[in-house]
């Protein structure tokens, strides 16, 4: 259960970075409570797709990471943030991301800002 709080907030701080650095991917809120609550949600919704989607696409696309080297990587990172994107929609929560380039480079931040935040919080094993 530990590890499972420490990932959400790696993928909480990974998000907020990216949210951060790119204008194009957006998160509104009346107030920074109501920000960092949807911040969570959209955490633990990026978590389930990539937990639960992304091992499927990555089986279906096995001969595209063969032949691109693991380039693939990253267009397969952006689908699964716009797939978040689509659900926190659905879900009615205020996170929002803007194309499929601006996905790409958010995948790419939250994949380098997770890697690191995972390396330094305790992984509770």
């Amino acid at each position: 259960m530990k590890n499972f709080v420490v990932k959400t907030l790696a993928n909480a701080g990974a998000l907020g970075v990216a949210i951060w650095l790119l204008q194009d991917i957006t998160l509104t809120g009346e107030s920074t409570g109501k920000k960092a609550l949807t911040l969570i949600l959209v955490a633990l919704v990026f978590g389930l797709v990539n937990f639960l989607v992304k091992p499927v696409v990555k089986l279906l696309t096995l001969p595209l990471f063969i032949l691109t080297l693991g380039l693939i990587t990253l267009v397969v990172n952006a689908l699964m943030l716009l797939l978040t994107s689509w659900l926190a929609e659905q879900f009615d929560l205020s996170f929002h991301v803007e194309g499929f380039w601006t996905a790409v480079l958010g995948g790419l931040i939250i994949s380098i800002v997770s890697w690191a935040l995972n390396i330094v919080l305790p992984d509770g094993d």
